[in-house]
């Protein structure tokens, strides 16, 4: 039985934007703190600080985002899973929602938006999509 860390992540923030929560706390991974300097960075999050408590494990506030009461964040979905990778050369991923949203991936270049990957010219694993 394999634990899904990023699936696991992704529900935190899913989860956090549905109960229209103001922040919400994950824990902290080179993957996941990847992920959120995607999201603030296309403006999806308002903010993320590392939280280095006395636990012994570090974790990351994620302040999420709302405007005129509705969430940035419409949709978060996982696409490649442990069970069933998901690989893709850049031709063929697909814009979200004709452009609206993103799709993240993990390439040899590191973690990057499908815009990013277009500019580098490589594919990668498509880690999620959000919009």
């Amino acid at each position: 039985m394999s634990i899904d860390a990023i699936g696991n992540f992704l529900t935190i923030i899913r989860n956090g934007v549905m109960a229209s929560k103001s922040f919400v706390v994950a824990p902290h991974s080179r993957m996941n703190w990847n992920l959120v300097q995607i999201l603030k960075d296309e403006g999806f999050i308002r903010d993320a600080v590392v939280i280095d408590a006395q636990v012994p494990r570090r974790e990351i506030k994620i302040l999420l985002k709302y405007v005129d009461g509705e969430s940035s964040i419409h949709e978060i979905t996982r696409i490649s899973k442990p069970g069933c990778r998901h690989y893709s050369s850049i031709k063929q991923v697909k814009p979200v929602i004709d452009g609206l949203g993103i799709s993240i991936l993990s390439t040899n270049r590191g973690v990057v938006t499908h815009k990013k990957a277009k500019q580098l010219n490589v594919g990668g694993e498509v880690v999620c999509t959000v919009w």
